[in-house]
């Protein structure tokens, strides 16, 4: 490895001085708007959708901070990649509390959560959701294929699909989807996405199981995914694919069973 100069140092350290400042800044500025929230009724979601924007953000810095690293020092940083993937988590976490964290479940399970952000327009939800995935995918690639947090990647994007699912207003989406009305673009994109990123969380919890985990949990979180995606297919009177889904799912849960009955057999209780 070549000797790192001391100019090269001194650059780095400047540009890591500049952007804590800023990580900082929004973190002394997340601790107040968390403390307000406290005694906030309606208001107390569209904070949390802008604690969640400022996650993203602090992300980027702190995955920019890892870049310099590289670039000034020729190595990686762990710590700031870690921060970068741990301000990941807390702009879900921020989310969920928003939008609950109900995979396969009926909309008017979690409908009365939707009408507290009534005025986040469908638009925004989608540049959310786009902004959300473009920042998890950021992290994963900077880290790399054979990182120590591949397998944990699979719940954080597990968890976006979900987030990403649950902003949509699916009482008022099918009314939307009519060229004419304002934002027409933007469902159409969402809902695409939504039920792309279902699809992968189902099969990437599928192959977690499969060449990582072998835990039963996973395999019935991936079909837990699938369910949801055969939901918004019913929804939309898309009822070819709804059926394929179905399909899937009858197949899985039977290779679940026969698996969990084989190591009942090899661990007997």
């Amino acid at each position: 490895m070549a000797k790192i100069s001391t100019e090269a140092k001194q650059r780095y350290f400047e540009k890591v001085r500049e952007y804590k400042q800023r990580a900082d800044q929004y973190l002394a500025r997340e601790k107040t708007v968390l403390a307000s929230i406290q005694s906030e009724g309606n208001g107390a979601s569209y904070k949390r959708l802008v604690l969640a924007d400022d996650r993203l953000n602090l992300a980027s810095y702190f995955l920019l901070l890892n870049r310099i690293s590289v670039s000034l020092l020729g190595v990686k940083n762990d710590a700031f990649l870690n921060d970068a993937r741990k301000s990941c988590y807390q702009s879900v976490i921020f989310l969920e509390e928003v939008v609950t964290n109900l995979i396969d479940a009926p909309f008017s399970d979690y409908s009365d959560h939707l009408e507290l952000i009534a005025d986040f327009h469908d638009a925004h939800r989608f540049e959310m959701a786009r902004k959300l995935g473009f920042t998890i995918q950021s992290v994963e690639d900077d880290f790399g294929d054979n990182s120590k947090w591949k397998w944990s990647f699979v719940e954080l994007e597990a968890r976006y699909a979900t987030i990403t699912k649950n902003l949509i207003n699916l009482r008022t989406v099918i009314a939307g989807m009519d060229p004419r009305v304002e934002g027409y673009e933007s469902r159409v994109a969402h809902l695409s996405l939504a039920k792309e990123l279902l699809q992968r969380a189902a099969d990437r919890y599928r192959e977690k199981y499969e060449l990582s985990t072998l835990r039963i949990d996973d395999f019935k979180l991936a079909i837990a995914y699938l369910a949801s995606l055969r939901r918004i297919h019913i929804m939309l009177g898309e009822t070819q694919n709804a059926e394929v889904i179905k399909k899937k799912i009858d197949v899985w849960k039977a290779k679940m069973e026969t698996d969990e009955k084989k190591a009942q057999q090899k661990h007997p209780t």
